[in-house]
């Protein structure tokens, strides 16, 4: 039960109102002693605490729900074994460049230089990880707060770390006024301006243009100006996997995403090597393969359009124009007139070369599920996919209509993200249809938080690819001609455990039965999980 606050507000009220003053409105972790008061000035400050199995799901929850906000959510964790639990979790945020807030207990400073129990560096441990930690000082806190939350938000976006002791949580806070977040005014790029000039001359006179997108323009809202660019020059555009849908790709100028199937990395990069003018517009190279390096020959064709450069060196662009890429592309159509481009219809014979590799190819099978799946949820539905080889497929299959449509690990393609995702998805919005799409490893790895489905009573739908195996590291493992090793799973009887969990749960081997199990799912308001078994020899020269 929340206490009630008192006329002065405690250090945790202040952290947890200036929290919700820069849009925080959820946070997911496991309670520990030490964070129980920061817990209730979450609560008291109108920030809902979610509880999480692993503080990993819970820090990938976070991410799902700020896809969803577009704004920073928080992470809880208790000393110690709690943030040690959290790192693979943070460091997805920092490799999925996820404004993740990290607020942990630490021991308390009277005691801190005698006590050892559970006690770790926690700055020292995050190092690597986070943009910046800092201690929260009664004096400082919301400055502190609003500082961490700034960092966060800033290109490229990332996690900060926040460590907070019992002592300081408690204490009367020495002032009851917060940092609140500063008025952002964002002029717009003018025509005439000279950068534009330059790139709307170079746009002229290239027969061959090409745009590759990433997360940046899709956090920048930059999909309609960079459809109106695109067909105003006839640009196909090549994105990332999580800037799927920046222009729905039904269109006949977007070739879907690339990084990670070499069938369609081949065809895609045999393009960009045709272009004579490519625009990397909010693109970020972390999500690509090594086949991605230095991906063409000439760097002068390389115009970067961002709001900050990330840091790599995969490729070096002649030419980096930074700023925030929806406005810059506005001003740069405003000047353009409407031309055809690219005379022997290259861009048009990969799209269909697309399609027919990746063509179902059986009645049933992982083709055939994302089929079923692609045609069975509604335009707003989000869908996330964990790491494995039918991330790959779906990836390439999906035809995402809208952003942040499909929502998965990346950068660091950790395992076990998609329930999480999907569950922060949820929770930030319970309009929407979710969907975790998941292997069998990936589920078996995190099979606790369907205790969290049923807690928060999600009806969220699970469709699980069950091919009793690490399809994609065995499928590796025969690239290299190596024995099979360390890549089989015993067959888990994934419905009772769902109907174990207060789920409905079933398994299902066939399109129509598959068809009928997610119709009948849209009914229950408990989440379903569906098994859908096949041989994982049906993933051989998918991708």
């Amino acid at each position: 039960m929340t206490l009630d606050i008192p006329a002065t507000p405690r250090v945790a009220d202040i952290v947890a109102r200036t929290l919700h003053a820069h849009g925080v409105r959820h946070a997911f972790g496991m309670p520990g002693g030490e964070v129980v008061t920061l817990i209730d000035g979450l609560q008291a400050a109108g920030i809902a605490f979610h509880l999480a199995r692993h503080e990993t799901a819970a820090a990938i929850m976070a991410a799902g729900a700020s896809a969803m906000t577009q704004s920073p959510q928080l992470l809880v964790t208790t000393v110690g074994p709690g943030l040690a639990n959290a790192v693979n979790g943070i460091a997805d945020a920092a490799q999925e460049r996820v404004p993740l807030l990290v607020i942990s207990g630490i021991v308390d400073r009277a005691t801190r230089a005698r006590y050892t129990h559970q006690v770790i560096d926690h700055a020292q441990l995050l190092r690597p990880l986070v943009k910046a930690s800092f201690e929260v000082e009664p004096e400082s806190a919301s400055a502190t707060v609003a500082r961490a939350v700034a960092l966060a938000l800033s290109e490229p976006m990332g996690p900060v770390h926040l460590d907070l002791s019992p002592a300081s949580a408690a204490a009367l806070s020495p002032s009851a006024g917060i940092v609140s977040p500063p008025h952002r005014l964002r002029p717009t790029v003018a025509t005439s301006d000279q950068t534009v000039r330059m790139l709307s001359e170079r746009i002229a006179a290239a027969q061959r243009p090409l745009i590759l997108a990433g997360l940046e323009a899709v956090r920048d809202h930059a999909g309609p100006a960079l459809r109106h660019l695109s067909e105003t020059i006839g640009a196909p555009v090549i994105t990332t996997y999580k800037a799927k849908g920046l222009i729905a790709e039904d269109h006949p100028l977007a070739l879907g995403g690339a990084g990670l199937s070499p069938l369609a990395d081949r065809l895609l990069l045999d393009l960009l090597g045709m272009s004579d003018l490519i625009l990397l517009v909010g693109y970020d190279p972390i999500e690509m393969r090594l086949g991605w390096l230095d991906f063409v020959r000439n760097p002068q064709i390389l115009v970067e359009i961002t709001t900050a450069t990330a840091d790599h060196a995969m490729h070096h662009a002649e030419q980096v124009i930074q700023t925030a890429p929806r406005a810059f592309l506005q001003a740069l159509s405003a000047g353009l007139v409407d031309r055809t481009t690219w005379p022997g219809g290259e861009p048009f014979k990969t799209k269909a070369e697309l399609t027919r590799i990746f063509a179902t190819r059986s009645p049933w099978g992982p083709h055939a599920i994302i089929d079923a799946l692609n045609a069975a949820v509604d335009p707003e539905a989000v869908v996330t996919v964990d790491s494995g080889a039918h991330r790959i497929l779906l990836s390439q299959k999906w035809i995402a209509q809208r952003p942040t449509s499909l929502l998965q690990s990346s950068g660091l393609c950790t395992m076990n993200a998609a329930l999480p995702l999907a569950i922060g998805a949820k929770v930030a919005d319970p309009s929407r249809q979710v969907f975790a799409v998941m292997g069998d490893g990936g589920l078996e790895m995190g099979i606790g938080e369907l205790a969290t489905l049923r807690d928060l009573g999600l009806p969220i739908v699970i469709v699980l690819f069950q091919d009793r195996s690490l399809a994609l590291i065995a499928l590796k493992q025969a690239s290299a001609g190596l024995q099979s090793a360390g890549v089989v799973l015993g067959e888990t009887d994934f419905a009772m455990v769902a109907r174990g969990f207060g789920g409905y749960g079933i398994h299902v081997e066939t399109s129509n039965d598959l068809r009928n199990a997610l119709e009948a799912a849209r009914r229950r308001t408990t989440f379903t999980l569906i098994a859908c078994r096949f041989d994982a020899s049906a993933y051989d020269g998918a991708f």
